[in-house]
């Protein structure tokens, strides 16, 4: 290589190195997108619904998967599209395409929290203290899925408070499963996606239940929406993979080191910018302010909560999205620490994501119990508590 000195062919084989290893390292590290424990039909986990869809289709039923935004759903009154464990919160636009397919005679089948979102009625509520494993509930109203499945199986994570809605399933005083008309279609909501999961299918009342669900199969066409999962439409050039995004950006760094190591010379000499003089307690400030401006109270929260949830987990040798129950009795079993309040102030920061106007004093209480914990336990290194 003419005109190139030793130096730079060293930074160049440095480069060339670095640049294989990311590539090495990206395909190594990149997530399983067929072991996730959310309710994907792509999904093999016992948290997944892969069998739920390959059974709907030996059944003979017309099934298939929706990689499209909500938006583009067009009102059917022979579709049912199922919602199971969403990943992400739908837009003003989604929800209002939501409403048109139900009330033009489509039917939607949604779990959790954040699959309420994408109703026109969310009376939905977070239950704090979810028992964790699934439980058999007896049906409350007279219907046609509850004169197919008189018991139903699921994990309370959220509750239906009074509404219009005709309740389904749940104890005596909470609604795990309701289903409420709109317009022409109706909507049925589950306090979590047990009934679609491949391991929560085969519990008692699930399959006939996700049968009636559904309808005829002769006439009845069965949606899984994995767009709400992260599958987006591929032939979007927007939706490409996020892998090949990541080699992009790494390919365009590598050529600009590149282009700044040979240019550096021939360039003009300029002076050292100053050091900056903002000083971290302004940094803490200035983000304080921004927060304080957005009313994200709670964001905050859930922020400090997910790194205290982290270290605490790997301390005690926990799954990382353990509970606060779990949490808290692996703490007063390991390390003997008996405080009742503990799993209070747990079960009290998880659900903070939940509550968009919390207030920021309460806000500011439960990250100052959150770091009283850290400090006792010696959870983070002094300098990063």
């Amino acid at each position: 290589m003419p005109g190139i000195s030793s130096g730079d062919r060293k930074i160049l084989g440095i480069a060339a190195a670095s640049f294989v290893a990311l590539v090495v390292l990206g395909f190594m590290l990149a997530p399983s997108n067929t072991n996730t424990e959310t309710a994907s039909t792509y999904s093999t986990a016992s948290g997944g619904a892969k069998a739920a869809y390959l059974l709907l289709q030996e059944l003979g039923y017309h099934v298939e998967r929706w990689e499209k935004p909500s938006s583009e759903l067009n009102p059917d009154n022979h579709t049912v599209l199922i919602i199971a464990d969403a990943a992400v919160l739908p837009d003003a636009k989604q929800k209002a395409a939501v409403e048109k397919f139900i009330a033009g005679g489509g039917r939607v089948i949604t779990t959790g929290i954040e699959g309420a979102m994408f109703l026109p009625e969310n009376p939905s509520e977070f239950n704090p203290a979810p028992k964790g494993l699934s439980k058999e509930y007896d049906a409350l109203t007279p219907s046609p899925l509850t004169r197919a499945a008189p018991k139903i199986t699921l994990i309370p994570f959220a509750s239906w408070s009074k509404s219009t809605a005709i309740p389904l399933y749940g104890s005596k005083d909470d609604v795990y499963a309701a289903q409420y008309v709109h317009g022409q279609g109706d909507a049925i909501w589950l306090a979590s996606a047990t009934p679609f999961t491949n391991a929560g299918i085969q519990s008692t009342g699930n399959l006939d239940f996700l049968l009636a669900a559904i309808g005829d199969k002769q006439q009845t066409r069965v949606l899984f929406d994995e767009y709400v999962h992260g599958y987006g439409d591929r032939s979007a050039p927007e939706k490409s993979h996020p892998l090949t995004t990541a080699l992009l950006l790494q390919s365009a760094l590598l050529a600009l080191a590149a282009l700044l190591t040979f240019s550096r010379r021939s360039g003009p000499l300029r002076p050292v910018p100053p050091p900056s003089r903002l000083a971290p307690l302004e940094f803490v400030e200035t983000l304080g302010g921004l927060y304080q401006q957005a009313h994200a109270a709670s964001v905050a929260v859930d922020v400090y909560y997910q790194r205290f949830q982290y270290w605490m987990t790997r301390r005690l040798g926990l799954n990382k999205n353990a509970t606060p129950e779990e949490i808290a009795r692996a703490v007063r079993d390991r390390w003997d620490v008996k405080d009742d309040a503990f799993l209070g102030a747990l079960i009290s920061a998880a659900s903070a994501r939940y509550q968009p106007d919390l207030p920021q004093k309460q806000a500011l209480e439960l990250v100052q119990k959150l770091r009283e914990y850290a400090v006792q336990f010696k959870l983070f290194p002094k300098e990063k508590i």
